[in-house]
């Protein structure tokens, strides 16, 4: 008996979700989801908690009054994409469609999918922290190259302490460059990266996990193209034309916070889809990125200086 349209549809779901596991560099930040409560439509809340400190303690009447401040803060999802595809009925039929379509959707999960998500992250949590100050320049030198990543570091554990672990989201063309510095051999390490339940290994500095993304998804801005205005038809993305390289983002492992709550395939079969005789293979995902305000300090961005 030949699989259904929902079948298929779980099938190919199934594939997207694999694949987007395994490619995603971010996929660590979307371990940290259930920080967030979404109640529809495009926004969420998450909790920000604040403690009085230490007081006095006073011999007659004991303990001073501490207070806990719980509070709910709105944030907005931004990016909902989306894309189709048709099979013409007469070059696929039932009995080869999957696999047809399995050759597509694992194309566009690699060349398109998963690139433009890694992309908006990085780049989002760029501006913020930009925003926030929490930025530094540098032009990359062989010489140099470790004692500003170390200089940076430092600057993070300043503020964090030496036992919390770091990510450190590093652009692959500079992770290569580091690899070749003789202090850089002297310390690294191979350790196993958990993430929810994906497991990566990666090599490790002073408590600090390094993980190397595509220099190609490593800018500090993108044009996230909608599809319909002039120049945009294909959709997409591509580097702004006043971006630059960031070399490394410095973050804990829980603090940007990455949601998706649309992540969902439609098929139609050539007699339900009326406008072509055609498979049609609809593709949906709204996600989004934050890193709240109150972490800012904990995390530094560094980019390619100019000029």
């Amino acid at each position: 008996m030949a699989l259904n349209t929902l079948e298929y549809a779980v099938q190919l779901q199934t594939i997207l979700d694999n694949a987007a596991e395994a490619a995603l560099t971010s996929n660590w930040m979307d371990a940290n989801a259930g920080q967030v409560q979404y109640d529809g439509g495009n926004k969420v809340k998450m909790p920000q908690m604040e403690v009085t400190g230490l007081k006095d303690y006073d011999r007659d009447k004991g303990y001073p009054d501490g207070s806990v401040t719980l509070k709910f803060e709105d944030y907005t999802m931004t990016q909902d994409r989306g894309t189709s595809f048709q099979l013409d009925a007469m070059d696929i039929n039932e009995t080869n469609f999957i696999a047809n379509a399995t050759r597509v959707v694992s194309l566009f999960q690699k060349e398109q999918v998963v690139p433009e998500i890694d992309a908006y992250r990085y780049s989002k949590l760029y501006a913020l922290l930009k925003e926030g100050g929490k930025n530094t320049d540098y032009t990359v030198a062989d010489d140099t190259l470790w004692d500003a990543l170390m200089d940076d570091i430092a600057k993070v554990r300043d503020v964090i302490g030496e036992e919390i672990p770091l990510v450190i989201s590093i652009r692959q063309a500079v992770k290569s460059r580091l690899e070749k510095n003789a202090k850089y051999q002297k310390v690294v390490n191979a350790a196993q990266f958990t993430a929810g339940k994906i497991q990566t290994n990666l090599n490790q500095i002073d408590n600090c996990y390094l993980r190397p993304v595509p220099s190609a998804r490593m800018k500090t801005a993108y044009v996230f193209r909608d599809g319909k205005s002039g120049g945009e038809e294909k959709g997409g993305f591509a580097p702004d034309e006043a971006a630059k390289d960031i070399n490394w983002i410095i973050t804990p492992q829980n603090a940007p916070i990455a949601v998706t709550k649309q992540d969902k395939m439609k098929i139609f079969d050539p007699d339900t889809f009326q406008k072509a005789d055609a498979w049609f293979i609809g593709y949906r995902r709204y996600h989004e990125l934050w890193l709240p305000k109150t972490r800012y300090e904990r995390c530094l961005v560094n980019a390619e200086a100019v000029g």
